[in-house]
């Protein structure tokens, strides 16, 4: 049976469902900011020791949150990197929240309960704390926070058999909240003042029972104060404020966070942050108002009641660990953010709540409606606010556009905006950006970073390395910094410089994948390639769906010949990133290699489908079909790869050698020529030529016999090889002789059999001797079967 005062379940549906249509427009929305080192790009969600690491490792890439990645670990497992069924979770946590502060209400006996959890389900202020896949740490935390205090109340009225039982309870739930978010360290202070408020004793043995529960919170926020400081980087001048700028801040933000609340309008992702000046006497009005708020809160509390005292008190202590007086990351952005109220706010929403309840009290005999229709107003009205911010979230660049029109002075909103437009290949734009965020904080190392990461992309490498060098200046162990710097120098085959910046960063940070990566790159070009592939591999250990770093491995085992295992990676390359068009060639290339011409030939029209001016899948597939002797379908390729680059020389001599196949012998002599002339040390085209020259001066039909023209290419090759290659030599003399020139086919052939001797190739030289007769005999040499 229900227990009496239970909430209805009409009140449950319209409370749910409420929620769930006013985040309607998050339901399709997408990843933002952070939510890639959370999510998208979080190793520990893949790897198979991935659930290790998130609880007994420091590998987690924000704070030690091991129930929040836990949870997002099991939702990857779930629709992988599909980002509706992230906010679903996060919507409907939210709305169980509320259902969960409606009941922990009403066993206060707080009058309006059902409004005051309509009102923390439908504010606006909310909206960053649900609509952010990443906040998902606030809101499974809250949860267990509520959890714990309904449990702590049942503990405390003593009406259960087994009381000890609701304790263990209460610990558990709490040593979850804190393992989602350290925030909820400060429920201690809200077991206190639940104790308080239902006029319990607070005496030595409700002190000693709270004792576990400070103890936990005091070491998860320790550690969490280690994590932000060595971890994090939350020092040094960027993080730098004395003691009376955190009284300051801690001071001012309690207002803030209340004003969004009774008023909720120009709510934004990222506040502007405050200058702090402690020399201005002005700067300490809100102090003074907090001051003179608490004192009239004593005067009044014999008339008021513990509720006021207990709200404010719930609302300032919960919000204490994000006030300012510990480094957050966060603050060098900003002071405040909307998500930093989540659990707070339940505070004077519930004494908004409750007050609006009992004000109505005087008319409802009088005028029975006013109550409900003033209530529904308002929780639509809400609801609305709610909606047409769930707006802004639609995806990154909408809530980097929309920031920026909010707050223009947001270097960090510009910087990011940055960073989508260059994922999205729009480098002048992310550049603009970039040097905007740079213009508004010209002392922050991340815009200058992300400006010479985008100038290398636009090859403007003396600009980027000065950008780069200006970042390191401000933060001299930016790890990324040290990478892109890296990356610069390899570009410029700087490659020693390349690799001294890749070490530096990881030295840095150890598990920087793109540093290992690049460093990996690095090695290969010195011909390192053993220790390279150490790198590559470190890089899949930490992130095995590394694409990238899974396709350099190939090729390294390509040039190490272990040509089965690259076929292996480039084919787990494609299995992560099915438009990898290099790895389809690759793995093509590869295959050929093993003589698997078919599949390869599968691998190059697969490469052409994802990218049709793809020059070396035509020119691969080209080669393959060669192989395969369809020498029509091979010319086509070739002369695609052609109409995309006209100076690649290697697919001209390709189309060369096909069309001599082919008996189209001026066409063929063409191409050669082509190729000659972008590269004239080819030496398969100078090979190109002269087997037609010899063709030419050789053939044992007479009708394809033409020594002048078989002079002519030989002469060219022989002297674009430099006279040392005795097989040029030996096709210029067989010109010579076809054309009736003898006494210079005689004194070439013998240039031809000294390189030959020079070379140690007996067997050439006797086949030169032979011909050496015929010519001074004043015969011309012809394949075998000729008539002369």
């Amino acid at each position: 049976m229900a227990r009496p005062g239970f909430p209805s379940w009409l009140m449950v549906a319209l409370l749910v469902l409420a929620t769930v249509l006013a985040y309607e427009p998050v339901w399709h929305a997408g990843f933002i900011w952070d939510d890639d080192q959370y999510v998208t790009n979080n190793p520990l969600l893949t790897a198979p020791d991935g659930l290790r690491r998130i609880w007994f490792s420091m590998d987690s890439p924000s704070q030690y949150f091991p129930l929040t990645y836990t949870a997002f670990r099991i939702q990857h497992a779930l629709w992988g990197l599909t980002p509706a069924g992230y906010h679903w979770v996060n919507i409907l946590l939210h709305a169980v929240n509320a259902l969960l502060v409606w009941r922990l209400l009403q066993r206060l006996g707080v009058p309006g309960a059902w409004l005051a959890a309509a009102i923390f389900a439908l504010h606006p202020v909310q909206v960053e704390s649900v609509a952010w896949v990443t906040e998902l740490k606030s809101v499974i935390s809250l949860f267990f926070i509520l959890l714990a205090l309904l449990a702590w109340v049942e503990f405390i009225e003593g009406q259960s058999k087994t009381p000890w039982r609701w304790y263990l309870l209460v610990l558990t739930c709490h040593a979850l909240a804190l393992a989602a978010k350290t925030t909820a360290c400060t429920l201690p202070a809200a077991l206190l003042l639940i104790l308080w408020l239902k006029h319990k004793p607070i005496n030595r043995l409700h002190l000693t029972q709270i004792v576990p529960f400070l103890v936990m919170g005091i070491g998860m926020g320790l550690l969490t104060m280690w994590w932000e400081r060595y971890h994090q980087g939350t020092q040094g001048k960027l993080f730098a404020l004395g003691l009376p700028e955190r009284i300051l801040v801690a001071s001012h933000a309690p207002w803030f966070y209340l004003g969004k609340l009774i008023w909720p309008v120009n709510l934004m992702f990222s506040y502007p942050r405050w200058n702090i000046n402690p020399a201005d006497p002005l700067a300490y009005g809100w102090l003074a108002a907090g001051a003179g708020l608490g004192a009239v809160i004593w005067f009044i509390r014999r008339i008021v009641g513990r509720g006021l005292e207990v709200a404010v008190l719930f609302y300032v202590l919960t919000l204490s660990p994000v006030l300012g007086f510990i480094m957050l990351y966060t603050f060098r952005y900003t002071f405040v953010a909307d998500h930093y109220q989540y659990v707070a706010c339940i505070g004077p929403l519930a004494l908004a709540a409750a007050g609006i309840s009992r004000a109505f009290e005087v008319w409802r005999k009088a005028k029975p409606l006013l109550k409900p229709l003033f209530c529904g107003a308002l929780v639509l009205t809400l609801g609305v606010l709610t909606w047409r911010q769930c707006r802004m979230y639609a995806d990154a660049e909408t809530l980097w556009r929309t920031t920026i029109d909010r707050n223009p002075s947001s270097w960090m909103a510009h910087n990011n905006l940055g960073n989508v437009l260059f994922q999205k290949k729009r480098l002048e734009e992310a550049i603009a950006q970039f040097k905007k965020a740079i213009e508004i904080k010209s002392d922050d190392p991340e815009p200058y970073n992300n400006l010479g990461h985008a100038l290398l992309h636009k090859e403007q490498m003396d600009e980027a390395i000065a950008f780069l060098q200006k970042a390191l200046a401000i933060m001299p162990d930016c790890a990324e910094a040290h990478d892109n710097l890296g990356a610069v120098f390899l570009k410029k085959g700087q490659v020693d410089e390349a690799m001294m910046e890749f070490q530096k960063a990881l030295a840095i940070q150890h598990d920087n994948v793109e540093a290992h990566n690049n460093l990996g790159t690095a090695l290969v070009q010195k011909g390192h390639v053993d220790e390279a592939i150490v790198q590559f591999q470190r890089v899949l250990a930490i992130q095995p769906d590394h694409a990238d770093a899974r396709y350099n491995l190939g090729n390294a085992f390509v040039r190490k010949g272990n040509v089965d295992e690259a076929i292996i990676q480039f084919q787990e390359v494609l299995a992560i990133q099915p438009d990898y068009v290099e790895a389809c060639n690759n793995l093509g290339t590869a295959l050929v290699q093993k003589g698997r011409v078919d599949e390869a030939i599968v691998q190059f029209q697969r490469a052409m489908a994802i990218q049709p001016e793809n020059v070396e899948a035509h020119y691969n597939l080209g080669n393959a079909l060669f192989r395969k002797g369809r020498v029509d379908e091979a010319m086509i390729q070739y002369q695609r790869a052609l109409t995309i680059q006209p100076d690649y020389v290697a697919a001209r001599n390709n189309l060369g050698t096909a069309l001599f196949e082919r008996g189209r012998v001026e066409e063929a002599i063409i191409q050669f020529q082509k190729a000659l002339a972008v590269q004239p040390s080819l030496v398969a085209a100078q090979g190109g030529l002269a087997n037609i020259a010899w063709v030419l001066a050789t053939s044992p039909d007479p009708s394809v016999r033409n020594g002048t023209k078989a002079v002519e290419l030989a002469l060219q090759t022989d002297r674009l090889s430099g006279g040392t290659n005795p097989v040029m030599a030996a096709t210029l003399a067989a010109a010579y002789a076809e054309a009736g020139r003898f006494p210079e086919a005689i004194t070439t052939i013998q240039r031809a059999m000294q390189l030959a001797n020079g070379q140690n190739n007996a067997a050439l030289v006797a086949a030169l001797q032979a011909q050496l007769k015929l010519y001074q005999a004043g015969s011309p040499f012809h394949q075998t079967g000729t008539s002369n």
